[in-house]
């Protein structure tokens, strides 16, 4: 899919909303904002008197008739005191200003992480992990581009302007203000209509690097399914493919920058050109001195040079708010699932988990759960089983408030979930995932994620409960062993344990068991039930299970199909109805026959 200039935003619209959305973070540092802003003022006072003691100098060494030339030592030491104080009054300005600037910086990454994590599971999913990361690094890089330009280019220029201005109206004709002044515009106008023009370019340039960040992350994060299928040229030419639209763009970007450039200098030479034949005018009519002359040249100078990198400048500060604006757009996006105003914290006292005839959809034309209905009791364990699609992993994510359902109500101890604040409920459940995913730390740190002020020993409890704390203890580096990107240097039954021990360490009220032993081989898998049942014991435990040999213990099991609740009962009940449970249960006692049956015979050849 190639990104078209016809359909790109209007990036003009937002910028003023842009500027006025960072304000808040500048407001914390006003006092430095405002010292910032005098040392530059008074800087480029010293800057602008630069050229002022310059022509008395040479008024002073120009002197005609019989009178001995005099070293205006007075002037030329004021000359150097000018120079130092405008080199010292911006120094004084960037370091006052670099606690505003990097400080904002921080502030905007932080704000936006947080953001980030208050938006919900259905946003996460939609999106491409490449393209936040891409999108959030090039947003707070632009909010200290922005304030660099904004401070140490824009605003000191155009105080010089006013300065000069005001010196040339007040001392001289008329005409060398207007000049300066028509120049200063048309130059401002010119930059300001081709950067717009060009921004489509940088646009395109953004989303591009965006999508081609996206693709080379997501084929590195899948880096064994590329290897499975040997598609890493596939990988590698998808890739290029977006680069290379990214290269036509940035070729176009630089080849109008160079235009633009081109019709600046033009602009700069006209109004010098004009202004120096005003000044060699007035010095044949006598009404100018040579100095007079320098002072107008060297006023031209000092505004040009740094005028003539207003195009540039203008660029960057239009491609800092665009990238700005689309990390703003993410701090301004209402998270799906939000606390209810005046919501309070969720008091547990028993431990009741009620579904109360709950329908919910991810998408309105497919449905996934209807009419469920079934109530957990204070320290029972509930099974759910069922065809993969039928809704087991939904009701987790459903009693987490991931998503809140379309119908019905979901209660805790007869307390509403949507009632309550998202962070108190989510303490009081612990869950074991079916798909175990680490942080790229070592194996304490994942286990101590659960309780960050846990104790060693309490850590390492846990693991002994979740039969990996010997495992651990034989790796050369211990607990402090690091697990890879995504745990992808443990296996699947490790990771999983980890994931176990971190759900014990957290001790909640409520567990839920998703897929817990899925990953474990059957030697394993039973030394984890025993430790699953001791945990649970005092618990209120939702398990949803693939394997039937699981749950026989359960209190109760619920069997599901597309979304409905077909049968409930206990195991033997279960198979004494000779129902869909019943079904499923000899199908995979008929599996593992023919797998034992096959373990036999590979260990006897």
């Amino acid at each position: 899919m190639h990104i078209r200039p016809t359909e790109l935003p209007d990036t003009r619209a937002s910028d003023l909303r842009t500027l006025r959305e960072l304000l808040p973070f500048l407001w914390v540092y006003r006092g430095r904002v405002a010292a910032a802003l005098l040392f530059l003022v008074v800087s480029k006072v010293a800057n602008v008197g630069i050229p002022v003691v310059l022509k008395h100098i040479v008024d002073h060494l120009d002197q005609k008739g019989p009178a001995p030339l005099v070293l205006p030592l007075g002037l030329l030491l004021g000359y150097g005191a000018l120079r130092l104080g405008n080199a010292l009054f911006n120094e004084l300005r960037d370091s006052v200003y670099a606690r505003v600037r990097h400080g904002a910086m921080r502030r905007v990454a932080v704000q936006t992480l947080e953001q980030l994590h208050r938006l919900s599971l259905r946003y996460h999913l939609e999106r491409k992990t490449g393209g936040i990361s891409r999108d959030i690094e090039r947003g707070t890089r632009s909010v200290s581009s922005l304030l660099n330009y904004m401070v140490f280019n824009i605003i000191p220029t155009l105080v010089e302007v006013l300065l000069i201005a005001a010196i040339l109206l007040g001392r001289y004709s008329a005409w060398f203000a207007v000049v300066t002044f028509l120049t200063v515009v048309v130059y401002i106008a010119f930059t300001f209509m081709i950067t717009e023009w060009r921004m489509k370019y940088r646009v395109r340039m953004n989303a591009l690097d965006s999508r081609a960040n996206t693709r080379a992350i997501d084929s590195l994060i899948n880096y064994e399914t590329v290897k499975y299928f040997g598609n890493e040229d596939h990988e590698v030419r998808r890739y290029d493919r977006t680069l290379r639209e990214w290269e036509d763009a940035a070729v176009l970007s630089q080849t109008s920058l160079s235009a633009l450039n081109v019709g600046q200098s033009g602009i700069i030479a006209v109004g010098v050109t004009l202004i120096m034949v005003l000044a060699a005018q007035g010095v044949v009519q006598g009404r100018m001195t040579l100095g007079d002359l320098v002072l107008v040249n060297a006023f031209m100078l000092q505004l040009f040079i740094p005028l003539n990198f207003l195009g540039i400048v203008y660029s960057q500060l239009k491609h800092a708010l665009a990238d700005m604006r689309t990390m703003f757009d993410v701090l301004h996006r209402t998270p799906e699932i939000r606390d209810r105003p005046g919501a309070g914290p969720l008091r547990v006292t028993r431990g009741e988990v009620r579904f109360d005839d709950v329908s919910f959809a991810y998408d309105r034309e497919r449905p996934i759960l209807q009419g469920v209905d079934f109530r957990i009791a204070p320290g029972r364990k509930l099974a759910v089983v069922g065809p993969s699609g039928a809704g087991k992993s939904t009701l987790a994510r459903l009693l987490f408030r991931f998503y809140d359902v379309d119908s019905g109500a979901i209660r805790i101890d007869g307390q509403d979930i949507r009632e309550v604040t998202q962070d108190s409920l989510r303490r009081h459940i612990g869950i074991v995932p079916q798909d175990t995913v680490l942080f790229n730390d070592s194996i304490y740190y994942n286990i101590a994620y659960a309780r960050p002020n846990a104790s060693r020993a309490e850590v390492e409890r846990a693991a002994r409960m979740a039969n990996i704390h010997d495992f651990i203890q034989s790796l050369p580096q211990g607990y402090d062993t690091l697990v890879g990107e995504r745990g992808l240097k443990l296996s699947g039954g490790e990771k999983q344990r980890v994931a176990i021990a971190r759900a014990i360490l957290k001790d909640p009220r409520i567990l839920v068991f998703d897929e817990a032993t899925s990953s474990l081989d059957s030697a394993s898998e039973q030394v984890i039930l025993q430790a699953l049942r001791q945990v649970a014991a005092a618990h209120t435990t939702l398990v949803i299970a693939h394997r039937l040999s699981t749950i026989v213990d359960a209190d109760e099991i619920l069997v599901m199909e597309a979304g409905r609740i077909v049968e409930r009962g206990d195991h033997a009940g279960l198979l004494a109805r000779d129902g869909a449970y019943a079904r499923l249960w000899r199908l995979q006692q008929e599996q593992r026959r023919l797998e034992e049956e096959i373990g036999e015979v590979a260990a006897s050849l």
